[in-house]
């Protein structure tokens, strides 16, 4: 089985994620280190800048241009901090933009780049081929959540929580049904960075100190997206507008924490399946907030565990999901499904440098 290095940097624009592991895209034979890089205060306001400036933002804009080369700068570090052998990446890149509705999904990252400097095989570009065909082009997690799950109990649900929480379900004949359930801690970390400064809410202790007001998280509820259907996605700015029609602005900082944390609560336990799951798995930064796993334990009424309780790597995880992908896609096996991204058929895709 070719050894793979996942490369992950998601919604939260905390930084990158790498994980090794041993797979052909099918099984994983082992799991190897994994580190993260985080991003400078700096870049991360740089990132976020660009996800306003993205809808109207030209291929060529400068300022896009040296984040790519910065974003990519980072993911070489994390390769170089991993230090472990391999033959193959999966390199997901930045997303700044994500319209599936417009047939566009933007991640930049430069594949050539970091084929060039690391002298190891990139795929990269995972979405575009789904979103092209009519496809959501998110989340692709699920066949690799389903790879790990084979021996669990099931039903089951697989909780992300980043900037945007996903769930995939897994049904007891091994079905697939995975969606974007809405916002994950993106709007969090926006509030608690504008009001303290802090990059996100930690321990949850904002959110704790304050008090859920809720007309306004029945206006935050009232977001048409919730009504749809899955397979859905989002982009991480799909709120923004809801967000402030809310009257959230005038609430305290700790009472928009607590109001925050249970609009991502309520779009999670809003969530509908074919069989309700029996347990729920959670990974992402979501999983290291106390006062959100409390609050969906009580919300869901079945086990909410974050997945170490299984054996999994919370912090690893979707980097890993990258590596297994990139052996996925050299052999032409599928990413994503109808269930799971909304794309007519069974799909593979990514590009590839250096193959």
């Amino acid at each position: 089985m070719p050894r793979t290095i996942g490369l992950m940097s998601g919604t939260s624009l905390d930084g990158v994620d790498a994980a090794w592991l041993d797979t052909d895209g099918v099984r994983v034979s082992a799991f190897g280190p994994a580190v993260t890089v985080p991003y400078s205060d700096a870049f991360r306001r740089e990132l976020r800048a660009l996800l306003d400036l993205a809808p109207g933002l030209p291929s060529g804009d400068p300022r896009l241009a040296a984040a790519e080369e910065r974003l990519t700068d980072y993911h070489v570090q994390a390769v170089e901090q991993l230090g472990a052998p391999a033959d193959l990446i999966g390199f997901h890149g930045q997303t700044i933009l994500h319209q599936p509705q417009n047939r566009r999904t933007w991640q930049i990252g430069d594949g050539d780049a970091l084929y060039r400097r690391l002298g190891i095989p990139v795929v990269y570009d995972f979405r575009s081929a789904d979103v092209a065909a009519g496809g959501q082009g998110a989340p692709l997690v699920p066949v690799y959540h389903a790879a790990l799950a084979t021996d669990l109990p099931k039903p089951i649900a697989v909780l992300n929580i980043g900037g945007v929480a996903n769930v995939t379900w897994i049904g007891p004949d091994g079905a697939l049904l995975s969606f974007d359930t809405g916002p994950g801690n993106g709007p969090l970390d926006d509030w608690v960075f504008r009001h303290t400064g802090q990059a996100f809410d930690r321990d949850g202790a904002l959110g704790r100190s304050g008090a859920v007001d809720a007309v306004v998280l029945g206006r935050l509820m009232a977001d048409p997206y919730f009504a749809l259907p899955g397979p859905k996605s989002l982009d991480r700015l799909d709120f923004n507008r809801s967000l402030g029609t809310s009257g959230l602005s005038a609430l305290s900082p700790a009472d928009g924490a607590a109001t925050l944390t249970e609009f991502t609560v309520a779009s999670i336990a809003g969530a509908t399946f074919p069989i309700p799951p029996q347990r729920w798995l959670v990974c992402g930064g979501g999983r290291l907030n106390p006062v959100l796993m409390e609050r969906l334990g009580r919300a869901l009424n079945v086990p909410v565990v974050p997945v170490e309780t299984v054996g999994w790597n919370g912090d690893a995880l979707e980097a890993q999901c990258f590596g297994f992908l990139a052996a996925r896609s050299v052999r032409g096996l599928p990413l994503s499904f109808p269930s799971t991204t909304g794309v007519p058929n069974p799909i593979t895709g990514g590009r590839m440098a250096g193959l």
